[in-house]
């Protein structure tokens, strides 16, 4: 069982990491092998739609994304966390997430992706109370794990939470974040 993190806030040891760093312990605590993508420390190019990943299922770009691809498939279960910019998740994140579009082509058209049983959760994080706060979120990250054959089965959405390490006042999500993992890797 392996359970990759994926997290995408700029801010390290912010609430966001704080709550993905729960997650993946409660992962770990059954048992699972964990691993962690901070997606700000690496080299991701937005899709130029190209269109290469048409021919073989891969991008004619190479950058960070030819070790985050790997790790995707390998993982049993995903945890994509990040604050809301704007109501969406970080740019940072949405390069990633615009970048599997190989994955798509693999699984959609070129069918050379295996069927899988990976799960997939999500940590949203955000400072405001609106209504709508994780709406766009949601959908984005849900297409994100359709693309490469992932089962988006739950989350843990904060609101109201914006300072540095705020998160750790709210011992209770944290919990809740830990709980988040231990399901994920139990279901994966």
């Amino acid at each position: 069982m392996k359970v990759l993190g994926i997290m995408g806030s700029p801010r390290v040891k912010g609430n966001t990491d704080l709550l993905l760093e729960e997650a993946l312990k409660g992962a770990q605590s059954r048992q699972a092998e964990v691993g962690k993508i901070i997606v700000d420390k690496m080299k991701i190019t937005p899709c130029r739609e190209y269109y290469g990943c048409l021919k073989d299922g891969d991008c004619v770009m190479r950058d960070d994304m030819d070790v985050i691809i790997p790790k995707l498939l390998e993982a049993d279960g995903i945890i994509v966390a990040s604050p809301m910019f704007f109501y969406g998740v970080t740019a940072q994140l949405k390069a990633l997430i615009d970048r599997c579009q190989a994955l798509w082509v693999r699984r959609n058209v070129l069918k050379t992706l295996p069927e899988s049983k990976k799960k997939g959760v999500f940590i949203g994080v955000g400072a405001t109370q609106g209504k709508q706060l994780f709406d766009g979120s949601i959908l984005t990250v849900k297409y994100f794990f359709q693309a490469f054959g992932a089962e988006y089965v739950d989350e843990l959405l904060v609101r109201g939470v914006d300072k540095k390490g705020e998160i750790k006042e709210h011992p209770d999500l944290l919990k809740e974040a830990f709980a988040l993992g231990e399901r994920l890797a139990q279901n994966s």
